[in-house]
């Protein structure tokens, strides 16, 4: 080590340009690395969407989500298989195990949904696959407003902004949502169809075949040859009327003789509203991996350059703008940046304003080394990786502190530069090595954190292991250059006025402290130890949370009404919300959407699939501040609560791993009614629980449906053809789609024949349905059948291919999901369950049980991983213990600042804890180790131990200042996953200075092997 210092010290031209070298990869590295709010992350899992109109629950389970649960299980490396089913829809999902390829386990999916296809019943209209992904999250959502022009008007310029921000580079897909599909109505007039004898299968048949568009072959006359073309594909109106229905007496029967043809538009299942004005959205995804800002720069200009083409009735917004949020979220880190470094700057003038310059070269060093390998490890510049810088800050300068203060000290003593670099580095490497080795193993636990939680975080710790591995390097390699050109060289035994306060400090205070301590050894640990039991009693009192809120001023609120509500009826619902969230103006914007989700925003949240009683309004505040912003929560909550017989759920964005619900639980067996039973039961334990707020259970309720019964002996009787009667009420009543209509611009709209109706069918259309026999006679539906209102489960879940109904929770403001849900699970402790039935957790329990639950080998990997590199340097396990037994005293002070800060044991506040137990045992080393030289030169056990104190206590006193100068900004950004670990740091590095300091060498001198000529002084 000493030959590379020198050779760094006297090639000084070399250490120049390769000075300037990192900091030109660092700038590239910056403006290359991806920027995004939240880390890349890919959860391995997909979700299948199936459609079959007219199914309910016990059917979609039967005849679909289990034949594709079984498909799927055969697939390797599968963890949980998930599945609803409802009226008309079911939705498998299935997660696998982390660290599979997951493109790779999109296409086997994919390839055993096409296998099982054929299996299904015929009446399936869409199947949709799609990954966890989260480039499927839009980085863009716009509106197109208007009240009175036509929703074909509108979609079609929809389409043309879609297709526009679509050809923008970086930008993997564009979307239109909430216009209803426009197609070619046939509505056929039943008297009519009775007038002629003929069936409504009749004008079916017939426009599926005058419009198959296939080919037919072709012919060669004349050395040529043709294409032949007959009828294809419809490109009229006219053309659909004049379509022959059946010829008698010479006289023709067509299709507009017995229907109306026109345009019109089908039901509208997802209907939209920005700020309550009638709208379609379009919203834009960016590739994965790409930078949001140059993405969304191409995006707006696009935008821009649209919004002169539409019409006066057509207005344009932008809503959300994720660059907006990223923007502002880097700004805020960088600008706490800027305040760490100058508060990390002041922290350090004791060493001298030409010292002080020395170390601060590490900063700009150290961080251009992490960028370059944090983007060559392919993660992107977000919110927890500048964390990791920013925390890495206050930890970076300690090598630098510790060597630049001992080659100055050095100085002071008369050394020429040259050699006081040269020794100052050569005293004090082993002990950097270690420290900095430690403080890298400490990390090892949060990089190796698995499932989702690990591929969240640990961008955080790879930033921080970067930068301090850049931080040893440079200490030991450029800052003895820096050191030897730039300290002053005429300061031999003189010092700053500064230093000179910090020194008679040091002196005056902690010299009489120390030898008091040293004294009284034993007594000195015991209080010590006494204080931390005490403080560990502060635990029970935190509690233990997974990941907080994201502080955004983003919000969903979810519009649940009864199952089986129409549309219609559900949007008054969403009406009102909107209404209550126009009154309070801090609100900038608002997307509403009924039968549907909003288009996913967020990386974790995963929007409802389409169904007719659900709602969801997507909104921002315009600023938040984390403590007002809930006020105004849940004042917005209580106005909302007004609203009878509908759930409606007002949240916020979480991180971390996505999850149904803080608080999940599964109620799981094979007869539904005995399910519901039990889920009852959970229902009113939830609901007596304190803390539970927007408990839903999908037990509670049951559908209820219209049940024709067919008289099938009396059709058989009527001469009705085995399976007419459900076709034709298929086509009277959800449309049957025939044909393609082709417009000039080359869009296909489906030709859909139709029963007349409004925008939905009314029971009473029912009663002027026909169904004709083999002779074309028309039989009224009422003559075979009998209606009767029947009820049937709402919805049928399963979990791990068995029936399971869940039971979900939030909790209010003030209460830890961790406490509420020990409470409620000691409650069901007590519920006596069925043979073959079982309660489990779901939820952020299920999401903590995964997270934690692979980190015992790599906790002990630390754990001995450090003792290993302890043992090396000391080479006694007495010592080890001594320099390790600083790590309670940094913990009393972390657990009594979260206590005084209102925070919880959370995620990130662990991950202060690491840092800190990495800090404190590199401070540690220093005393230790600088004691052990002492001790090697001749001094006295006692003796050495007062003169390291002394000497090491600067360096400690300066790296725990600077730690706590770069945590202080983001103490007072106050955000929820930043402030935890700056409470955490800043708390424990205050006890750890002022405690360890003098608990540490009273343990040193009960430990370290005795001097044999000398006598311990009674303690």
């Amino acid at each position: 080590m000493q030959a590379i210092t020198r050779f760094f010290v006297d090639r000084w031209q070399f250490t120049a340009i390769l000075f300037l070298l990192l900091i030109a990869l660092g700038v590239g590295a910056v403006a290359a690395i991806p920027k995004s709010e939240d880390p890349i992350t890919e959860f391995p899992g997909v979700s299948i969407a199936v459609i079959l109109p007219g199914a309910d629950a016990e059917q979609m389970e039967r005849l679909v989500a289990i034949p594709i649960e079984n498909a799927i299980n055969t697939i390797e490396d599968v963890q949980d298989i998930n599945s609803s089913s409802r009226t008309g829809l079911a939705v498998i999902s299935v997660e696998f195990e982390w660290g599979v390829d997951p493109e790779e386990k999109f296409g086997e999916v994919i390839r055993e949904v096409n296998v099982v296809r054929p299996s299904l019943p015929d009446g399936v209209v869409d199947i949709r696959s799609r990954r966890f992904n989260p480039a499927q999250t839009s980085v863009v959502q716009i509106a197109l407003t208007s009240e009175d022009a036509s929703f074909r008007q509108m979609e079609a310029y929809a389409k043309a902004l879609r297709d526009s921000i679509e050809r923008a580079p970086g930008v993997q897909q564009a979307d239109v949502w909430g216009a209803p599909p426009a197609e070619v109505r046939v509505s056929a007039d039943l008297d009519r169809l009775a007038a002629y004898r003929l069936p409504l299968t009749a004008v079916a048949d017939a426009l599926q075949r005058e419009g198959v568009d296939a080919p037919i072959g072709a012919v060669e006359a004349g050395g040529r040859r043709f294409n032949l073309q007959a009828s294809g594909s419809f490109n009229s109106l006219d053309e659909i009327r004049g379509v022959a229905l059946r010829a008698d007496g010479g006289s023709i029967v067509r299709v507009g003789d017995v229907a109306e043809v026109d345009w019109a538009n089908d039901e509208r299942s997802h209907i939209t509203r920005y700020n309550g004005q009638r709208a379609l959205f379009v919203s834009a995804r960016a590739r994965l991996g790409e930078d949001i800002f140059p993405v969304l720069e191409g995006v707006r200009s696009r935008i821009d350059a649209f919004e002169g083409t539409l019409p006066e009735n057509i207005q344009l917004h932008r809503g959300f703008d994720q660059s907006e949020t990223v923007s502002h979220r880097l700004g805020s880190l960088g600008r706490d940046f800027a305040i760490a470094i100058f508060l990390v700057l002041l922290t350090l003038l004791p060493l001298g304003f030409r010292a002080s310059i020395v170390v601060m070269v590490s900063i700009p060093l150290s961080l251009a080394i992490g960028v370059v390998a944090l983007h060559a490890l392919g993660y992107s510049l977000n919110q927890l990786s500048i964390a990791g810088f920013v925390l890495a800050l206050g930890l970076l300068v300690d090598d630098s502190i510790v060597v630049t203060e001992n080659i100055a000290r050095h100085l002071r003593q008369g050394m020429q530069p040259r050699e006081a670099a040269i020794a100052g580095v050569e005293e004090i490497n082993i002990a950097v090595i270690g420290c900095t080795a430690t403080l890298l193993l400490a990390f090892v636990p949060i990089m190796a954190l698995p499932e989702g939680a690990g591929a969240f975080v640990r961008s955080l710790p790879l930033a921080v292991v970067a930068t301090i591995t850049a931080s040893l390097i440079v200490s030991l390699t450029i800052i003895p250059f820096l050191a030897s050109r730039l300290l002053p060289r005429s300061d031999a035994g003189h010092s700053n006025a500064l230093l000179d306060g910090v020194m008679n400090v040091i002196h005056n205070l902690y010299r009489p402290a120390l030898h008091f301590a040293l004294g009284h050894p034993r007594k000195t640990v015991m209080i010590g130890l006494l204080a931390f039991f005490l403080t560990l009693g502060l635990v029970p009192k935190l509690g233990f949370s997974l990941f907080p809120e994201n502080d955004s001023p983003y919000f969903l609120v979810d519009i649940e009404t009864p199952q089986g509500t129409a549309v219609s009826e559900t949007d008054r619902a969403v009406q009102f919300v909107d209404g209550v969230l126009s009154r309070h103006p801090e609100i900038e914007w608002r997307f509403a959407n009924t039968g549907r989700g909003n288009p996913q925003i967020y990386y974790n949240e995963i929007p409802p699939e389409q169904l007719s009683n659900q709602g969801q309004i997507y909104a921002r505040f315009g600023e938040w501040h984390r403590t007002e912003g809930m006020e105004k929560i849940e004042q917005i909550r209580t106005e909302l609560a007004a609203y009878p017989g509908v759930r409606i759920n007002l949240r916020r964005f979480t991180n971390g791993p996505p999850i149904e619900a803080p608080i999940a639980v599964r109620i799981s067996g094979a007869d539904l009614a005995a399910i519901g039973e039990i889920a009852t039961e959970v229902e009113r334990i939830l609901r007596a629980t304190p803390g539970t707020r927007d408990i839903a259970n999908p037990m509670a309720q049951r559908l209820l449906d219209l049940d024709l019964n067919i008289n099938d002996s009396e059709v058989a009787l009527r001469g009705v053809p085995a399976g007419a009667v459900d076709q034709t009420l298929r086509i009277a009543v959800a449309g049957l789609p025939v044909s393609q209509f082709r417009d000039p611009a080359g869009d296909a709209f489906p030709i859909v024949l139709r029963a007349p109706r409004d925008e939905a069918m009314p029971v009473a259309a029912l009663e002027r349905l026909f169904v004709w026999n083999g002779q074309g006679g028309a039989i009224p539906l009422a003559e075979i059948s009998q209606p009767r209102i029947e009820s049937g489960p709402a919805s049928i879940d399963r979990f791990q291919r068995q029936r399971t109904a869940t039971v979900s929770a939030y909790t209010q403001t003030g209460y830890l999901i961790s406490a509420v849900t020990a409470d409620v699970a000691e409650q069901l402790e007590a519920l006596r369950m069925p043979p073959g039935y079982s309660i489990s957790f779901g939820g952020e329990a299920e999401a903590s049980e995964r997270s934690f639950s692979g980190l015992g080998p790599a906790i002990m990997v630390a754990i001995f991983g450090v003792l290993a590199v302890l043992l090396l340097e000391f080479g006694s396990f007495a010592v080890t213990a001594v320099v390790a037994f600083v790590i309670p005293f940094g913990i009393m002070g972390g657990l009594i600042a979260l206590f005084l800060g209102g925070e919880s044991l959370s995620f990130t506040a662990i991950i202060g804890f690491i840092a800190l137990i990495g800090i404190e045992i590199k401070n540690s080393i220093l005393l230790v180790e600088f004691a052990n030289q002492m001790r090697s030169r001749g001094a006295s056990l006692r003796d050495a131990i007062e003169r390291a104190g002394e000497v090491r206590f600067l360096p400690v006193l300066l790296t725990s200042a600077t730690a706590i100068g770069g945590m202080t900004p983001l103490l007072l950004e106050d955000s929820p996953l930043f402030s935890p670990i700056a409470m955490v740091l800043i708390g424990g590095l205050i006890s750890s200075t002022l405690v360890a300091r003098i608990v540490t060498p009273a343990m040193y001198l009960l430990l370290a092997p005795k001097d044999k000529e000398e006598e311990l002084a009674p303690a």
